[in-house]
């Protein structure tokens, strides 16, 4: 999942990525493509916290 972060140069929403030790801002041209990126990052992060209660929870069944 992409990193949305200001740039430094000219203070855009930008795309962060860090390619070995190469650090690259793609500029978000669109203030619905940033907020539909944060609407996908809230989603994946609940779909984390789901998947991780079922890890434990699968952990626990596993002990039994």
């Amino acid at each position: 999942m992409s990193d949305v972060r200001t740039c430094p140069t000219c203070g855009a929403k930008a795309k962060f990525k860090v390619k070995e030790t190469i650090e690259t801002y793609t500029a978000v041209q669109d203030d619905d493509a940033f907020k539909k990126i944060a609407q996908l990052k809230k989603a994946m992060n609940v779909f984390k916290v789901k998947a991780e209660a079922l890890e434990q929870e699968l952990e626990e069944l596993k002990r039994s």
